[in-house]
């Protein structure tokens, strides 16, 4: 496993990270879930993500049991905040209360005294920029988180919240995290010059496209009983995905992965990777043998030649925008 920086901060991070999205404490037996988190640790994967509206924290609690066999020091633990945590007005979004609220929450449901990275999951309107800021601020001041990151945030609202931030003084940003893989590659033309500039690592999720980059999914062959696109609880986002055109042009770099020795989704973590403003690639998985190919990405290099040739088939759904 390799290493890198997380933008301009001296935190290091898996380059393969796992993350717990639709799978621990929601569609994955916890047995599973802990059998996956200690496999990807003993493997080197040193980053794992959760975010308390998972499940309504029940993934941050997972993956805080997980963890329990591990030292503190030994890993990067991430988490976020700002989707609804109950029915009342202030139980959502990122003002100082629900803020300090659900950090405070989710301590308790990790079982640990401090958040490696805590990211504003998305960006509020209803809340003035200082204001969360500070909070965040604050949070580091206390101990009680280390780093502060986002997710899904625009360039714009980026660069106003950096600026806002050296303004007052205040620790940087350090981190994004956006949905980046080869079909949807919007991060590539704003996102990630933006963040170069302000010092932004991205911590990417979904890097196999909710799983169509596994090669799972053959155009005109059944989905598979035990896939995620099988399971109607969770397959709301990779239904998007699945069209004849996409899954065309999967196959093709399906046969380039076999042509290099590689799986797809080796071949589709280690594309993600090629970019340097990435630092660490998230994935799920529901089973060991998952994380084990996955992992495997983090060696892969790939060559000038196979790059053109990967971006001369993305070509050919150029302008495919999925749900999600």
């Amino acid at each position: 496993m390799k290493y890198r920086k997380l933008g301009r901060s001296g935190l290091k991070v898996s380059e393969v990270g796992l993350g717990s999205w639709l799978t621990y404490g929601t569609a994955v037996e916890q047995q599973t879930a802990v059998d996956c988190i200690k496999y990807a640790y003993e493997k080197g994967v040193n980053f794992f993500d959760t975010a308390n509206a998972y499940n309504r924290g029940e993934s941050e609690i997972v993956v805080g049991k997980a963890l329990e066999a591990f030292p503190r020091n030994s890993y990067v633990l991430a988490t976020k905040v700002f989707f609804p945590m109950g029915e009342g007005p202030n139980d959502r979004g990122l003002s100082r209360k629900h803020i300090v609220e659900q950090c405070e929450a989710s301590l308790k449901r990790l079982g640990v005294e401090y958040i490696d990275l805590y990211q504003c999951h998305r960006y509020d309107t209803d809340t003035p920029l200082d204001e969360t800021l500070r909070a965040l601020d604050d949070l580091v001041t206390q101990g009680k988180i280390l780093y502060a990151g986002v997710s899904e945030w625009s360039a714009v609202q980026i660069t106003n919240a950096t600026h806002i931030g050296r303004k007052l003084n205040l620790r940087p940003l350090i981190s994004n995290q956006p949905i980046y893989n080869m079909l949807v590659r919007y991060i590539e033309k704003d996102l990630l010059p933006v963040c170069d500039k302000e010092g932004l690592g991205q911590v990417v999720f979904s890097p196999l496209a909710q799983g169509i980059l596994s090669g799972k999914y053959k155009k005109g062959q059944a989905i598979p009983p035990d896939s995620r696109a099988a399971n109607d609880e969770i397959n709301r986002w990779i239904n998007s995905y699945l069209k004849d055109e996409v899954l065309h042009c999967v196959g093709k770099l399906d046969g380039i992965a076999s042509d290099l020795g590689l799986k797809l989704s080796q071949l589709a973590i280690a594309w993600v990777l090629r970019q340097p403003g990435v630092s660490s690639a998230i994935v799920g998985a529901s089973r060991v043998s998952q994380v084990e190919e996955n992992v495997q990405a983090s060696a892969v290099e790939l060559t000038t030649d196979v790059l053109k040739e990967v971006d001369a088939i993305l070509e050919e759904i150029n302008g495919f925008v999925p749900i999600w």
